[in-house]
């Protein structure tokens, strides 16, 4: 049932309000400038998405409001990121109902699982819908990890068709596509690793810092993707600094702080995040505007929404 997912699925971030609440018109505006760059489907409600820091209400909304703003246009997916096993089964459930295209499962949270209970969980949620999942495998953030020889036991679930490999070792790639070929479509989620991903086979990237430079983000993955490595290691290099911003584990803040300052969101986050202060918002401001100051010519975008060009109407 693989859905042919491939190409900028970018991780979409909830915008928010000064007083935490849900900004989903800013979120829906910021939705269609990331379409006008080309990208091939979103994921929203990601770890970028603050999926853990919302209200199960409130998560229902962001999705209703995605796929209304999306139309078909591009594939909308949902993070499925819940503390129990029933619950996440509940909410992939409802995803269905609502007319998500697909979801993004992650480990049980709050809970170091064996491998055992890990395949039991993911083997699980793969029947509660009939909706195509990507499995994200991020060790290093949630302390499990999905294993080749693990996603070799998983196969015969058709509806996990994609894994977003976030690991940081892309030897896994290759591990992966030695072990069960194209079985699964491989997705990089690791920002400062994409081009090297695609080298290695890597067919999507669920994108984080491209939320703030769409249009270079999604040149880079056309670069690489069509075989132009001279052009594509020309803007890797002018891109790597700001790509570093998708590594600690304040992310969502240096992200969101990038978002704002390209003029297409704010950097409201929810509690127990807060926005940065101090010589550390200072620091990620640097390099943040060392890229806008910097940032490569790119051949001007057709249609009404260029990002960066002023009049988006977003708050800051």
């Amino acid at each position: 049932m693989k859905p042919g997912w491939k190409g900028v699925f970018p991780a979409v971030t909830t915008q928010l309000k000064r007083d935490q609440s849900l900004d989903l018109d800013a979120t829906a505006r910021h939705l269609d400038v990331l379409l006008e760059s080309g990208v091939q489907g979103v994921v929203m409600l990601g770890s970028l998405g603050e999926n853990n820091s919302l209200e199960p209400e409130e998560k229902r909304r962001v999705m209703e409001m995605a796929v209304k703003t999306m139309s078909g246009r591009v594939p909308v997916l949902s993070g499925v990121s819940e503390y129990s096993t029933a619950a996440a089964c509940r909410y992939a459930h409802d995803m269905e109902r609502l007319g998500a295209d697909g979801l993004m499962l992650l480990p049980a949270m709050a809970y170091k699982a064996d491998p055992r209970e890990t395949m039991a969980h993911f083997r699980t949620v793969a029947r509660a819908s009939g909706l195509p999942i990507i499995c994200y495998n991020n060790p290093l953030a949630y302390h499990v990890d999905i294993t080749p020889e693990m996603f070799a036991e998983l196969a015969d679930e058709e509806t996990l068709v994609a894994i977003k490999e976030s690991s940081g070792n892309v030897r896994r790639i290759t591990d992966i596509i030695n072990a069960l070929g194209d079985r699964y479509t491989i997705f990089t989620g690791v920002d400062d690793l994409a081009l090297e991903s695609a080298l290695l086979g890597a067919e999507g990237w669920i994108a984080g810092v491209g939320l703030a430079f769409p249009r270079e983000n999604q040149s880079l993955w056309d670069l690489a993707t069509g075989g132009q490595w001279e052009k594509a290691r020309e803007l890797y290099r002018w891109y790597m600094p700001l790509l570093h911003l998708d590594i600690p584990i304040k992310f969502v803040q240096y992200i969101k702080l990038a978002i704002q300052e390209v003029g297409l969101g704010a950097e409201w986050v929810r509690a127990p995040r807060l926005p940065l202060e101090g010589a550390e918002r200072e620091a990620v401001l640097t390099i943040i505007r060392r890229g806008i100051e910097t940032r490569p010519q790119l051949p001007a975008p057709e249609g009404p929404l260029a990002p960066n060009s002023g009049g988006t109407g977003f708050p800051v």
